[in-house]
């Protein structure tokens, strides 16, 4: 999502749990060496972030495959 002054916006940790996000960092981690989250930013230190309109991209490509996949018979 690009916010007005053309800046990218960014997800922390805890926007990733607000959305539902709620995994460890070490998953994450993995995750993203597996490529299979969108990798994190280095903000300083040990800050990170996420770009969001990643995240959103990631979060959409779950429910698609959601609707595509049988998980279990009721």
């Amino acid at each position: 999502m690009d916010i007005s002054n053309g800046q990218k916006a960014l997800a922390t940790r805890a926007d990733l749990k607000r959305l539902g996000i709620i995994v460890s960092n070490s998953t994450l981690l993995r995750w993203e060496a597996r490529g299979r989250f969108p990798r994190r930013v280095r903000l300083a230190g040990t800050s990170v972030a996420w770009l969001l309109k990643e995240i959103e991209q990631w979060l959409a490509e779950r429910a698609e495959e959601r609707s595509r996949a049988h998980y279990a018979e009721l």
